[in-house]
């Protein structure tokens, strides 16, 4: 018996040349069933793993394979987050954000325009390739930009560009909406 469920790869919401010119079908598509798959792969590679040392009593192998679990499982975790954070311009992709998020985008950041930058700065910043997000710090209510190492292909400055184009800012709203509960 596993002691936790096997993931498998969500479809998205859109094709993968949905989100063209802004980020190409190409490397969605290398994203979704490559790269995120591995992680998927791996996650539930380990998971099986687990399941054999613990029914063993390895506890050596048992903490050995929690980071493989993590690693992997937030791989998967920061992937469907991002698919679920782009639409197509077609379906209010790039739209700007409204209500809530956007006033406390002006008081966090200034405006927009400022996010927009200090996220592409601190994006193009990045040694080897990562993540950058916006979150909410639910203690103090403040809007923050966090950034995590990870992987992803060398054409950054042009992708944090070009990102903007496809955020899905409703989808965004929603979340903040959320958390501020």
């Amino acid at each position: 018996m596993a002691l936790i469920s096997k993931i498998t790869l969500p479809d998205l919401d859109y094709d993968y040349g949905a989100l063209e010119p802004a980020i190409s079908g190409e490397i969605m598509q290398i994203h979704h069933q490559k790269h995120h798959q591995a992680y998927i792969t791996n996650y539930n590679k380990a998971l099986e793993q687990l399941t054999e040392a613990t029914a063993k009593g390895d506890t050596s192998t048992v903490v050995k394979l929690q980071s493989a679990i993590k690693f992997n499982g937030g791989g998967h975790v920061n992937h469907s987050i991002f698919w679920k954070n782009l639409a197509p311009v077609s379906e209010g992709g790039g739209e700007l954000p409204e209500g809530s998020l956007a006033s406390a985008i002006d008081t966090h950041f200034g405006s927009l325009e400022k996010l927009v930058q200090k996220v592409n700065a601190e994006g193009a910043a990045l040694q080897g390739s990562g993540w950058v997000w916006l979150g909410l710090d639910t203690e103090l209510k403040k809007l923050v930009v966090e950034t995590t190492g990870n992987r992803y292909k060398n054409m950054r400055p042009e992708y944090l560009k070009n990102i903007w184009k496809v955020i899905n800012w409703k989808y965004a709203c929603e979340v903040y909406e959320k958390a501020l509960l």
